[in-house]
């Protein structure tokens, strides 16, 4: 298994309070801005994250912001609008996300290039039709509320008010399961790949390492 953010354990079932976060179309720049993009690794993206929906133009947290809010305080679960993470393809916006604590969003609907980016680094991803996010996000209102379960082994998700089931495409499943990301589901295929490279190149030598015999002859 490649080096990732968290374990099967901590996948396979997320328990968490809730957020809602009532914006649709929240597009990657808005939940991590440029400024924060300068580093060269994945280090303080955790203060980035919706900056600009946090706090004002002098740095003071926005009092209108849920995650300002006791409502929101400690949420490891984001129930948001429509089209979320639409935008650039930065994979910033994910890394953040999870550094902040975030490990699961509940949406009608995502940007396609962020959902493969989040499922990719297993922050998971959860549709729902608008009716039920509506109802999730009166329930996260609630200061009070009682901690949401997401299963991924039965994909269902439970609350208070609510218990339904939610679709994942099996190398998704697997992956949260198993406590793998893209990486390490490549790697439980390697057997696999370097059997079918062998036959490939037995039956067609000439193709074998012809970056290297090419390197060779011009040294």
């Amino acid at each position: 298994m490649s080096d990732s953010l968290n374990t099967a354990a901590d996948t396979a079932q997320i328990t968490g309070r809730a957020a809602a976060l009532r914006i649709e179309n929240l597009d990657t720049d808005q939940i991590m801005p440029k400024q924060f993009l300068r580093g060269i690794d994945k280090s303080g993206l955790r203060d980035g994250l919706l900056y600009d929906l946090r706090f004002d133009a002098q740095g003071q947290p926005r009092p209108d912001c849920v995650l300002n809010q006791p409502a929101g305080a400690g949420a490891a679960i984001l129930v948001g609008g429509a089209n979320f993470g639409c935008g650039s393809s930065r994979e910033h916006a994910v890394w953040g996300l999870q550094q902040y604590g975030i490990r699961a969003i509940v949406a009608p609907s995502f940007g396609e290039i962020f959902y493969s980016n989040a499922m990719n680094n297993r922050l998971l991803l959860v549709m729902l039709p608008p009716a039920h996010i509506a109802q999730l996000m009166d329930e996260a209102d609630d200061p009070h509320h009682t901690p949401f379960t997401l299963d991924v082994a039965t994909q269902t998700l439970h609350s208070a008010t609510l218990q339904t089931r939610f679709e994942l495409l099996p190398r998704h499943r697997r992956m949260f399961l198993e406590g793998l990301d893209s990486i390490g589901l490549s790697l439980t295929y390697r057997a696999q790949t370097e059997a079918f490279a062998q036959a490939h190149w037995a039956a067609q030598p000439w193709v074998k390492d012809v970056a290297a015999g090419a390197r060779a002859r011009l040294a």
